[in-house]
């Protein structure tokens, strides 16, 4: 299993950020390759969640089901279709990195584990002469890029203003 671990920091607190975690709907304004957020239940537990993707000539709609919430520290999510797949996000109090012009701070952690030769080849229509292997290739490097403008994004709405954020890389495949 690949693992990414990224983490940033917002000037506010975990009950402040974590409702922006917990809403994958808005998420297409995070990312450019998200066009849309579909959601079959009620955002808890159990809700699943349909995320059309599109990138170069390619569309997908990954299906992630929420296994657990504990707020306002965690969210865990699984991918319950073409690829073994499975993450968290984390809101940890950190009031002593605020910077004067805060009040407060919390560090916000991304983490997905994934296996990328575990993804069902039928799920994605490739193009002719292309294959899983040279698309994964492609992808993989372009995971930290989408991150950065998806943290940048979201912490842009819950600070309420759009400043350069520091992307810490904790792990990367």
């Amino acid at each position: 299993m690949d693992r990414i671990l990224l983490s940033t920091l917002a000037h506010r607190s975990p009950e402040e950020v974590f409702p922006y975690v917990r809403s994958f709907t808005d998420y297409p304004r995070y990312t450019d390759h998200l066009r849309e957020v579909r959601v079959n239940g009620d955002g808890d537990v159990g809700s699943v969640y349909d995320l059309e993707l599109a990138w170069w000539k390619l569309s997908y709609t990954a299906r992630s089901r929420v296994t657990d919430i504990s707020a306002p520290e965690s969210l865990s999510w699984q991918l319950v279709n073409d690829i073994d797949a499975h993450g968290e996000w984390r809101v940890k109090p950190e009031p002593e990195a605020a910077p004067p012009d805060a009040e407060t701070a919390s560090r916000i952690f991304f983490e997905a584990r994934y296996d990328p030769y575990s993804a069902d080849k039928n799920a994605i229509s490739l193009p002719r002469f292309v294959s899983l292997d040279w698309v994964i290739e492609k992808v993989e490097p372009k995971l930290l890029e989408e991150a950065r403008t998806v943290v940048e994004r979201l912490v842009a709405d819950i600070e309420g203003r759009k400043r350069e954020v520091e992307l810490t890389v904790h792990e990367l495949p």
